[in-house]
């Protein structure tokens, strides 16, 4: 299904999706590689780190570059953000390369700088361009629940159909949400949740994230590997539990291993009131019930919205990461736009 179409010699393309916390590169023929990076800590260093990510990769013929790390605290504007990145692209590669905007084409670096607002955080939008063809007919709905945020994107007839083209448009109408499976502190899903029948205030820090959730509920994998946490400790349930005894001012021999599960639940559940709100806004706005298409490291959460819902409020759902390669799944948005290059660049 997501064969390039054949013809005279194919370009090879990479496609580099490089958001503020992760750097994901993946081939138009389908090799893949994702690591995180601290865009917002070391600016200095995004050109070295392409460098290595693409040398990781079998040579190409071009690059192709979709971006959310723009939004890095460590620029000024978002502006200088994309220049930033774009800049640091070109340093890091030899051969042509091209961005993705939100207008449905690519640019060359000179009109990426140009044209920051249609290049900013435009990987929702390579991605839903590519994946539409999956439901070429009537409305559909891609929900991509990542490590961050949420994109809910309209389509029509396999293509892009949304209300907002910027994140600022986006979160008004409801189709981003900044909610996802691993990086939200838990401080943002509100002031206190419901838990065994009792309002339990959370504390204001970032104590704990999403990810560790998750974690205890058995949704994402122990990783001793990892210390991406909170309180930099390793991605574990016993220090899951540590963490999330924090955000109630506690520890875990304190508040008790009972309590901690009930509690995650709350917060899971709450996470999930926040989406499905969102989802319920776009939803309202589309004449049929559309096919729904899952992606992202979060689509467990977006399932379990779903199984809550009548099933008349969608015609059909397909899970993405059953169509590509796990390894592709991860790096989909990069893939998505090595995908559309491939198809569409002549140079």
């Amino acid at each position: 299904m997501f064969a390039t179409p054949a013809r005279h010699n194919a370009m090879l393309v990479v496609g580099l999706d490089i958001g503020g916390a992760n750097l994901k590169a993946a081939t138009s023929d389908g090799a893949a590689v994702d690591r995180p990076f601290a865009l917002w800590k070391h600016p200095e260093r995004l050109s070295s780190e392409l460098r290595s990510l693409i040398e990781s990769l079998p040579k190409a013929d071009a690059i192709a570059v979709t971006m959310t790390g723009e939004l890095a605290d460590c620029f000024v504007s978002k502006a200088e953000g994309v220049r930033s990145i774009v800049a640091a692209v070109q340093a890091a590669a030899d051969v042509p390369v091209r961005f993705w905007q939100t207008g449905g084409e690519f640019l060359v670096a000179s009109d990426a700088v140009e044209l920051p607002r249609l290049v900013a955080a435009a990987n929702w939008h390579a991605l839903a361009t590519f994946c539409g063809r999956v439901a070429p007919h009537g409305p559909g709905l891609l929900i991509d629940i990542g490590s961050t945020t949420t994109d809910l994107i309209p389509l029509l007839d396999g293509q892009v159909h949304s209300d907002g083209m910027t994140d600022l448009e986006r979160l008004r109408s409801g189709e981003l949400v900044y909610s996802g499976a691993t990086r939200t502190p838990l401080c943002a899903f509100g002031s206190t949740v419901r838990v065994a029948g009792n309002d339990m205030p959370l504390a204001a820090e970032l104590f704990a994230t999403s990810r560790d959730v998750h974690l205890l509920l058995g949704n994402l994998p122990e990783d001793p590997t990892d210390s991406d946490t909170a309180d930099g400790r390793p991605a574990t349930c016993n220090f899951a539990m540590a963490r999330l005894s924090r955000m109630a001012c506690s520890d875990p021999d304190e508040i008790g291993n009972e309590f901690l599960h009930q509690f995650a639940e709350a917060l899971a559940e709450r996470q999930r009131r926040i989406i499905n709100d969102a989802l319920e806004q776009v939803l309202c706005r589309l004449d049929h019930p559309p096919h729904v298409l899952l992606s992202g490291s979060g689509s467990f959460i977006a399932e379990r919205i779903l199984g809550d819902m009548p099933n008349s409020s969608f015609s059909d759902v397909t899970l993405l990461a059953n169509l590509f390669a796990k390894h592709v799944a991860r790096s989909a948005c990069a893939f998505a736009v090595a995908k559309l290059a491939a198809e569409r660049l002549t140079l």
